[in-house]
C-alpha cells in the first residue's frame, strides 16, 4: 500500500502566499492548515482552494503548542507528515520522490532548504532541514525555534534526500518582535538547551543589546553539551562582532580568532579575519586569511552557512588587499574572478584601472 502524505501548517495573515504555497503542496495526499487568527481573507483563500482550515486563537501564543495543535488534524492513515510554512514553496515532483525513498523504518526526512535569497536573486543561506516525519511519533518543543523531538523511545532512521528542495521566501514586513522573550522562555524553561542559548545570544545581538549578548553566547560555549564545532564558532564570531560593535577592537581580533581555532574546516571564521584586517589597513594579513579561505570548497549545508563566503566578495576584497600591496597583476586577476559572479560597475572600473596601470608599467 503506498505511503499516504499530509502537509499540515500554522498560518497567520498569509493570504498574500496561499495561492503558490497551496499549488506547491498539492501533490500531497491531504492539506490541512490551523490558523491562528488570519483577519485578512487567508482561511476564505484555502477553503476555496480545497484546504481543510480550523482556527484557534491563543491568548498568549507560541510556536510549539500550535503546531502540536496542527498535528491534530493530520489523518490518521497519512503516514508521511510534512510541515510547510505558507511563505514557503516545494519544487515540483517533490512527493514522488519522498514516497519513493521513504521505507519501513523512517522517521524522519532531511531535505535541501533555501532560507532566503540574495538580492541579485541567488541562493542565499541554504542547509537541509528536517521537518518531514513519520505520523504520531513526534512532538513540537520550544517555544520559538521550535524542533520535532520524538515521542518515548521511537527508534527510526533519518533519510538524507537533497533532491527534495523547498524555498523561503518571507514576508519581511511582518514583525518578529515576539521572537525575543519566547526565546527568553525557552531559556528558562530548559536552561541545559545549548541551542537554545545560541539563538538568544544571537536575538541580543540582532537587536543591539550586545553585553546581553556577549554574556549569553559565552554561556552557550560553558554548557556541556554545546560540542557542535560550527555553532560554537559562531557564537565566537557573534561575540566578535558584538565587541567590534563596542569599539572594542583587540577582544574583536582575539574572538575571531580562537572562532577559528573552533572551526577551521569552514569559510566564515577566515573571512571575517581577512575583513578585519582588511578594515584595519593590515592588507598583508587580509590577504593571508582570504586566500586560506579560498582553499576551502566544501560548503557545509547548515543555518551559519554565510553567503557572502561564497560569492564575488573574497574576491572583490582581494583585489584591493593585492593593489594596496602593490601587486597589480593579482589585483586584476582577482577583480576578474570577481567579475564572474557578474556585472558591477565599481569592479568594471578598477578593472579598467589596474589594465592602464599595468600598460604604463610595460
Amino acid at each position: 500500500m503506498e505511503n499516504k502524505i499530509c502537509v499540515y501548517a500554522i498560518a497567520k495573515n498569509e493570504i498574500k502566499f496561499v495561492e503558490r504555497w497551496v499549488n506547491s503542496v498539492k501533490e500531497a495526499d491531504y492539506v490541512c492548515v490551523l490558523d491562528t487568527g488570519s483577519t485578512d481573507g487567508t482561511v476564505e483563500k484555502l477553503k476555496e482552494l480545497g484546504v481543510k482550515v480550523e482556527q484557534k486563537v491563543y491568548k498568549k501564543f507560541r510556536f510549539d503548542e500550535a503546531r502540536n495543535d496542527s498535528l491534530k488534524l493530520i489523518p490518521d492513515d497519512a503516514e508521511i507528515c510534512v510541515s510547510v510554512d505558507l511563505d514557503e514553496f516545494f519544487e515540483s515532483d517533490w512527493a514522488e520522490i519522498l514516497k519513493k525513498a521513504w521505507k519501513s523504518d523512517t522517521g524522519r526526512v532531511r531535505y535541501r532548504y533555501t532560507w532566503n535569497f540574495n538580492p541579485d536573486g541567488s541562493e542565499g543561506v541554504v542547509f537541509m532541514a528536517d521537518k518531514i516525519h513519520k505520523n504520531k511519533c513526534f512532538k513540537w518543543v520550544n517555544p520559538v525555534h521550535e524542533i520535532l523531538e520524538p515521542i518515548s523511545n521511537f527508534k527510526y532512521t533519518t533519510l538524507s534526500i537533497p533532491e527534495i528542495k523547498l524555498y523561503h521566501k518571507a514576508d519581511n514586513t511582518k514583525s518578529r518582535s515576539s521572537y525575543l522573550p519566547l526565546l527568553e522562555l525557552s531559556v528558562k524553561e530548559n536552561p541545559l538547551n545549548d541551542r537554545n542559548y545560541h539563538y538568544l545570544g544571537r536575538e541580543y545581538m540582532f537587536y543591539g543589546k550586545y553585553d546581553k549578548a556577549i554574556e549569553t553566547l559565552k554561556n552557550h560555549l560553558e554548557l556541556k553539551s554545546a560540542t557542535w564545532a560550527d555553532e560554537r564558532c559562531a557564537s565566537l564570531r557573534y561575540i566578535a562582532y558584538c565587541y567590534k560593535q563596542k569599539g572594542e577592537k583587540k577582544k574583536q581580533e582575539e574572538y575571531l580568532l580562537r572562532a577559528l581555532l573552533q572551526a577551521n574546516h569552514i569559510r566564515e571564521p577566515y573571512f571575517d579575519l581577512g575583513e578585519y584586517y582588511y578594515e584595519n589597513d593590515e592588507f598583508l594579513k587580509s590577504a593571508i586569511f582570504f586566500n586560506e579561505m579560498l582553499k576551502l570548497d566544501n560548503r557545509y549545508l547548515n543555518y551559519m552557512s554565510a553567503p557572502k563566503c561564497w560569492g564575488a566578495l573574497p574576491y572583490d576584497y582581494l583585489s584591493i588587499c593585492y593593489y594596496e600591496l602593490g601587486d597589480i597583476n593579482k589585483a586584476l586577476f582577482y577583480t576578474n574572478e570577481a567579475l564572474k559572479f557578474g556585472p558591477n560597475e565599481r569592479l568594471e572600473s578598477n578593472k579598467s584601472v589596474f589594465e592602464e596601470m599595468l600598460r604604463e608599467n610595460k
